[in-house]
C-alpha cells in the first residue's frame, strides 16, 4: 500500500496535475524501460550477428597474421594502433548503442510524453539533512517492501532461466567435443539468446505489474482534501462573494447611466406597479422605439421618480410593459410584433399626435 492521508480523497484536477507534471513528478516505470532496453539490445545483436562476425573475423586474421607479428612498435605506430582499434571497436559498438539509446528514450517518450524540466533534478536539501525520515523512507516504507519484492522476483527469474536451458541443453554438450571453434561460438551464442528470452518473460510481466503499481501509486500521492479541490475551484471561478459583490456594482453602474437616459424618453410603459420600461422613437436615430431603461419593483420605482420629476409621460400597460422588459435589452429596438401595441400608445402622447 502506497503512504497516504486519509482525508485526501478526490481525484486530482487537471491543474494538480499539470502542476506535478512540471515539476517533474510523472508516473514512469523503470523496469518497463529496463526490459525494453535489453530487449532492444538482443534484437540489435540477433540482427547484426552476420555483421560482427565478418568485422571479428577480419579483425583476428589481420591480428594474427605477420603483419601484426612481425611489427617493430615505436610511439608513432603504437598511437597509430591504438586509434584503429578505437575506430573498429566503433564500427561494431556504435550500432548497438544508438539503437538502444533511441528505443530508451522513445520507450520514456511513451509513458511519459512530451516533458523536458530540471526541477527533478534540484537537490532538495531539507529531505537530505532528514535523517530519520529518509531512512525510514528507504527501509521500512511500503515502497521499499515493494522495490524489494521486484527484486527478488527478478533475481529469481534470471537465476532459474539458466538453469532451464542448461538442463535442456545437457545433451547436446558431449557432441561439442567434436565442433569446430565457429560451431561452439555460435552454439554459445544461441545458448545465451535463449537464456536471455527465457529471463525476459517473468521480466516483461513484472515491469507490466510494475507500470500498473506506478501509476496506482501516483494517482494516490496526488489525490486532493475537498478543501483544496474547493480552493482550487474558487481560485479558478472566483470568490462567490467578491463575484457577488462585483455583480452588485455592475448592477449599480448600469442603474445609473439608465437613470440618466429616463429624461429622454417618450414614455414609459408601466405594470403599473411591478414593471417600468422606458421608451424612445426618434426616426432619425432609429427605426423603431428603442428601450431607454428598464426595471423591476424598487428599480422600476426610480425610474418612475425620475420620470415624473423630468415630466416624462407614464402610461400604464401591464401586458405590453411585461412584454417589452422580457423581450427586448436595453438599447435595442423593439421586435417587429410589438409595434402596432407601442404605435398605439405612442399615438396617445402629445409629442406624436398630428396636428388637425
Amino acid at each position: 500500500m502506497a503512504e497516504r492521508d486519509p482525508s485526501k480523497t478526490e481525484k486530482a484536477t487537471g491543474k494538480r496535475r499539470k502542476k506535478t507534471r512540471q515539476d517533474g513528478n510523472v508516473p514512469k516505470s523503470g523496469e518497463m524501460s529496463k526490459v525494453i532496453v535489453i530487449l532492444a539490445g538482443v534484437i540489435i545483436m540477433r540482427l547484426l550477428i552476420g555483421y560482427f562476425h565478418e568485422e571479428l573475423s577480419r579483425i583476428f586474421r589481420w591480428a594474427f597474421s605477420e603483419n601484426l607479428t612481425n611489427l617493430e612498435v615505436d610511439p608513432s605506430r603504437a598511437y597509430s594502433l591504438f586509434l584503429w582499434g578505437i575506430k573498429e571497436m566503433a564500427k561494431l559498438m556504435l550500432p548497438i548503442l544508438l539503437f538502444v539509446a533511441f528505443v530508451s528514450w522513445l520507450s520514456m517518450r511513451i509513458q511519459v510524453g512530451k516533458l523536458w524540466t530540471t526541477k527533478a533534478m534540484r537537490p532538495k536539501f531539507a529531505q537530505m539533512f532528514n535523517i530519520t525520515k529518509a531512512l525510514k523512507k528507504l527501509l521500512i516504507s511500503p515502497k521499499a517492501f515493494v522495490r524489494l519484492g521486484r527484486s527478488i522476483l527478478q533475481a529469481v527469474a534470471v537465476g532459474i532461466a539458466p538453469y532451464i536451458v542448461i538442463k535442456q541443453e545437457y545433451p547436446n554438450f558431449l557432441p561439442l567435443f567434436h565442433a569446430s571453434p565457429e560451431g561452439i561460438a555460435a552454439y554459445i551464442l544461441s545458448l545465451g539468446y535463449k537464456m536471455v528470452c527465457y529471463a525476459l518473460v517473468p521480466m516483461l510481466i513484472i515491469a507490466i505489474a510494475d507500470i500498473w503499481y506506478t501509476r496506482w501509486d501516483y494517482e494516490e500521492k496526488i489525490k486532493m482534501t475537498k478543501d483544496e479541490v474547493k480552493d482550487e475551484r474558487k481560485q479558478a471561478e472566483g470568490d462567490p462573494k467578491i463575484k457577488a459583490q462585483q455583480q452588485r456594482k455592475m448592477m449599480e453602474v448600469m442603474a445609473r447611466r439608465m437613470m440618466q437616459d429616463v429624461p429622454r424618453a417618450d414614455v414609459i410603459v408601466t405594470n403599473p406597479t411591478h414593471y417600468a420600461v422606458a421608451l424612445r422613437y426618434d426616426a432619425l436615430e432609429a427605426p423603431a422605439p428603442v428601450v431607454l431603461a428598464k426595471g423591476v419593483n424598487n428599480l422600476a420605482e426610480r425610474i418612475k421618480e425620475v420620470a415624473r420629476e423630468n415630466n416624462v409621460p407614464i402610461e400604464p400597460n401591464p401586458p405590453l410593459a411585461r412584454a417589452l422588459y422580457k423581450q427586448v435589452e436595453i438599447g435595442d429596438t423593439i421586435p417587429e410584433e410589438l409595434f402596432q401595441a407601442v404605435a398605439a400608445l405612442l399615438s396617445k402622447l402629445e409629442k406624436f399626435k398630428r396636428p388637425h
